[in-house]
């Protein structure tokens, strides 16, 4: 469905991540697809962030992090193609207070996961450039697990999910100062902001009713 998208007139395209464990697609779709984002990421360089989502970490880090879908049979070939490709995949993507992540971050988890790096103290805002911080964190095999915490709501033993697994009951109460978020994860008949002009979440995992693609002006 990315393909139908006008993506020719962006000047930045990012996706959110969970490209594996369709229920609509054969598994040589799924590989299919994965390989054609790829390739259109290699293609258009830094005009272009792949995230990576709940569905994706399962096989990227395999057999760390299991998520239901998952598919013993093409787990040899996606890990392979998640692997020879991790360099391409991030955390998180920022521009200015405009924040995306595959499930979002909540206030709860940030003041956590900075508890935890020693940085209780810290307050992060947009000028900090949460989504590096995040994207460090990421390289850090002994910390990368805070990232991919699941909470209660989706199972979890964490007290709340982390940007690759919180779920919108923990996102949409516990709004992050200063950010306006972009996520999916989560499906939803249709985009939904919420929040207003000092902080928000905006949800966009609509695929699963029809076609369409969130598009964002960020004023310069």
């Amino acid at each position: 469905m990315w393909r139908d998208a006008p993506l020719d007139g962006a000047d930045h395209v990012v996706f959110l991540g969970d490209y594996v464990d369709s229920m609509l697609y054969d598994d040589d779709e799924i590989i299919s697809n994965l390989e054609a984002i790829i390739r259109y990421k290699k293609k258009n360089g830094n005009r272009v962030t792949l995230l990576v989502g709940n569905h994706d970490i399962q096989y990227l880090h395999y057999p760390l992090y299991p998520c239901s879908g998952f598919n013993p049979a093409v787990q040899p070939t996606l890990s392979k193609l998640f692997r020879e490709n991790q360099d391409l995949f991030q955390i998180a993507y920022q521009q200015g207070s405009v924040l995306y992540t595959h499930a979002g971050v909540s206030a709860t988890w940030l003041s956590r996961l900075l508890s935890h790096t020693g940085q209780s103290e810290r307050v992060l805002s947009p000028a900090d450039n949460l989504a590096g911080f995040l994207n460090d964190l990421y390289q850090h095999t002994t910390m990368r697990g805070y990232l991919f915490e699941v909470g209660p709501k989706r199972g979890g033993s964490a007290p709340t999910g982390g940007p690759v697994w919180a779920d919108r009951t923990e996102t949409s109460v516990d709004l992050l100062a200063g950010f306006h978020q972009i996520v999916g994860h989560t499906p939803t008949p249709a985009f939904q902001t919420i929040g207003n002009e000092t902080a928000s979440i905006t949800y966009t995992d609509i695929l699963g009713s029809k076609t369409d693609f969130f598009r964002l002006t960020i004023p310069t």
